[in-house]
């Protein structure tokens, strides 16, 4: 392995102290977050962020210009936990400290809050030459804090359907993304999937800055045919697009048989992918032709999807200097990020928690579990409250029939009975529908053969509560202990 790159810190403009204001808004944030953490009731990720940002309406701003790095923003329907967590693993292998949400609070009162369990009590982020902040942001937020933020890198993951009743169509998120770019004084580089046409098209508002893509080559991975959660299937010139190869959703190697918009070679590319039931080999390949750079590492995670985030990740690093050697150590070493393929040991069984939230999100959770060992059994997991989109008919856009294979299946949360009828019509029907998580995880861990696996699916909200139980049982600490 080479050596840990050391990134050259951009030039900051102005980098100002808090005013008194400021500082005193921190300061009652901080206050909120201790007495939400004590009386049980959260984890205290978003509400200092709700009371230093009401009490002071430019604190983001002031704040985003602590970090000497810059900041980094990552964005996308999924993936954005996972893929700012191993970003922040590799920034860190370089040398880097990596200023983060690791909760995946990821509006303003999220980032905020990251920063005020940072600051010292002037306000300041203590050896601010070094740090960069790494911060996933919501998908509607993203537009508004764009120009706020002043990232100097902005990634781009993909862009599926995804809470209608919050987000509208795909194409107004994708309408405000661009909007965001164009509204900035200088634009960042852009690190965007080369793979999903919307985010593809974002190359048109980089106004001459720097563009890296990034893409999967790989048929041995793609799908034999096209998903029914597949939203990008038109052209901007309404042509439908044909594929050479689908790897999921609308995401692959595409083309517009009419105006010839067609999928660029990628910077980087991941190619040789091996999926196993926990892990994944990867090859990346840095440049193009006879100079690109390649190296092979050990994925600690399952899916193409997380072989995605991977190499989102791995993108953006080399976008920002980070050699070969620091990136495929890092991600070979990242665990599982807060809530997504998380692992914990109950009562002599394992139990692997995997959140889900939208139809291509779910697929690719299902793909993940076709290729798990049996017997399969399963805790799955639907509510509906505001983080989670209000409308649940999206369980119809997922190819549940993918686990009529003998599948052992509880359900539960606030939509269990709908979830229930979906499994029964895919041909999987219910062993137990339980609203009450703990009792729920009780009858799915009763099911499960001593010394095997219980895989959780759960939607946001779910996975929140699914999580406090199964950490509890586990005598593993809430989320947000060892986070500041």
């Amino acid at each position: 392995m080479s050596a840990p790159a050391v990134l050259p810190a951009p030039v900051i403009l102005r980098r100002s102290p808090p005013t008194v204001r400021e500082r005193a808004a921190l300061l009652l944030g901080r206050s909120a977050r201790s007495i939400a953490r004590r009386l049980g009731r959260s984890g205290g990720t978003a509400i200092p962020g709700l009371v230093a940002g009401a009490l002071a309406p430019r604190l983001i701003e002031r704040l985003a210009l602590q970090p000497g790095h810059g900041v980094v923003t990552v964005t996308g329907t999924n993936g954005k936990t996972t893929t700012t967590h191993l970003l922040a693993a590799i920034l860190r292998a370089g040398g880097i400290e990596p200023l983060t949400n690791p909760s995946g609070s990821n509006l303003e009162r999220g980032l905020i809050a990251a920063y005020s369990g940072n600051v010292d009590s002037s306000g300041a982020l203590p050896d601010a030459g070094r740090r960069a902040g790494v911060f996933e942001v919501d998908e509607a937020a993203l537009a508004r804090l764009l120009p706020r933020l002043r990232p100097r890198m902005s990634v781009f993951l993909n862009l599926f359907r995804d809470q209608l009743d919050r987000y509208g169509e795909v194409d107004s998120v994708a309408e405000g993304w661009a909007r965001g770019l164009d509204e900035m004084r200088t634009p960042p580089t852009l690190v965007l999937n080369a793979d999903d046409p919307s985010i593809a098209l974002l190359a048109q508002h980089a106004r001459g800055a720097r563009v890296v893509s990034f893409g999967v080559d790989d048929d041995s991975v793609a799908l034999g045919h096209a998903e029914h959660a597949s939203d990008a299937r038109f052209c901007t010139c309404g042509s439908r697009f044909t594929y050479a190869a689908i790897y999921m959703g609308h995401v692959g190697r595409w083309h517009c048989p009419s105006c010839g918009r067609t999928r660029a070679t990628p910077e980087v590319s991941a190619r040789r992918i091996e999926l196993r039931e926990d892990s994944s080999t990867v090859e990346i390949a840095i440049g193009q032709g006879d100079a690109a750079e390649a190296f092979t590492f050990e994925l600690p995670l399952a899916g193409l999807y997380s072989v995605y985030n991977a190499l989102a990740a791995a993108a953006a690093a080399h976008a920002l200097g980070m050699n070969a050697g620091t990136i495929a150590s890092a991600l070979s070493e990242a665990g599982p990020a807060f809530g997504r393929q998380e692992r914990f040991e109950v009562a002599g069984r394992r139990a692997r928690l995997l959140l889900a939230k939208n139809p291509a999100g779910l697929n690719e959770v299902l793909r993940v579990l076709t290729v798990a060992e049996s017997p399969l059994t399963l805790l799955a997991m639907l509510n509906d409250g505001v983080q989670d989109g209000q409308d649940v008919s999206w369980i119809y856009d997922a190819d549940l029939e993918m686990l009529a294979t003998g599948a052992t299946v509880v359900c539960s949360g606030d939509r269990a009975d709908d979830l229930a009828l979906r499994f029964a019509l895919a041909g999987v029907t219910p062993v137990a529908v339980i609203a009450d998580t703990e009792r729920a995880l009780d009858a799915a861990l009763a099911r499960t053969p001593p010394g095997g696996r219980l895989d959780v699916i759960a939607t946001y909200t779910a996975m929140m509560d699914v999580r406090t139980a199964l950490a509890r049982r586990a005598g593993v600490g809430a989320y947000w202990e060892g986070n500041k």
